[in-house]
């Protein structure tokens, strides 16, 4: 007879953010307590092959296994199976996510199996155990990932991004803590060193400059923005970033709105050497004149 178990959690956090932080499975380790490890043998397309490690249990040993997981995002449904069964004739698991308003989200775990005759559980031991054991993993995702959306994100938190030149660092994001409008980062261009020119189809992006100075090209045309200063790019308008000054600059940007996809937020214009050529060029040249006379104008509150 096939054992079935159903338990699932409503989250207190955007369907995107909880359906990415729960199918991250090298992150796992730090989203379940029952975890020393997880490794990834490979990938295909939306499906992975991993193994598991668990932590030693109460007589010391420890339990590990080869499980295979495929991802539906347009269904935001999962399902994996135990490809190493253990002590299991088989485990099948199915994973499913309903948005049940901007902020929340409802996940629901449902296994099949069937023990081998000679395992140390029965089949009703272990429909027992894997309900008792879900409730508290469920309960131990909800409370991380809930908890991480208001945490402080820091630079040193996330990768450097040089494909572009540059250092740039998204730090407040769908998959960080859950943003549904937009994303942040920070971006650090050294001395003679330029960001390639590149556009936004579906964002404005908001720059500050926090640091230093650079020059920034909108659709060829430069325009300074020093330290507290802001500056518009607007939707569909190539921008490149260059410092010619001696000093590192810094600056911070948000996007908004998101793009349907990742990989549709950004179209490169230009490769990142073509980008350093430009920035060589810019140094030698000294301070490039810009369009418009610079000025203050009033803001308009």
């Amino acid at each position: 007879m096939t054992m079935h178990t159903e338990n699932e959690i409503v989250i207190d956090a955007p369907l995107r953010y909880v359906w990415l932080r729960t199918n991250d499975v090298a992150g796992w380790p730090t989203l379940f307590s029952e975890y020393a490890e997880a490794e990834i043998i490979s990938r295909e397309g939306d499906t992975t092959r991993f193994r598991l490690t668990m932590h030693p249990d109460e007589k010391g040993r420890v339990w590990s296994w080869v499980s295979e997981r495929t991802a539906d995002p347009e269904t935001r449904t999962v399902r994996a199976r135990r490809l190493e069964t253990g002590p299991f004739e088989f485990m099948n698991i199915y994973w499913q996510y309903e948005e049940l308003g901007p902020e929340s989200t409802r996940m629901r775990w449902l296994q099949d199996f069937r023990m081998k005759v000679d395992a140390p559980v029965d089949d009703e031991g272990m429909r027992q155990r894997i309900n008792s054991n879900s409730r508290v993993q469920m309960q131990l995702v909800k409370d991380r990932l809930e908890s991480r959306r208001i945490r402080p994100v820091g630079t040193l938190d996330t990768h450097a991004d040089t494909r572009r030149g540059g250092d740039i660092r998204t730090l407040l994001t769908t998959a960080s803590v859950g943003t549904t409008d937009g994303f942040c980062g920070m971006v650090t261009v050294g001395p003679g060193e330029a960001v390639a020119e590149h556009y936004h189809p579906y964002s404005q992006e908001q720059l500050v400059v926090v640091e230093g100075e650079v020059r920034v090209d909108l659709d060829g045309s430069p325009r300074s923005v020093a330290a507290n200063e802001a500056l518009l790019v607007p939707r569909g308008v190539r921008h490149r970033l260059v410092n010619t000054s001696d000093a590192v600059a810094r600056a911070v940007f948000f996007l908004a709105p998101l793009a349907p996809r990742p990989e549709l937020g950004h179209v490169d214009t230009e490769t990142r050497e073509q980008a350093a050529a430009v920035a060589r060029a810019a140094t030698a040249a000294g301070p490039a004149t810009e369009g418009p006379p610079p000025g203050r104008e009033l803001v308009d509150r």
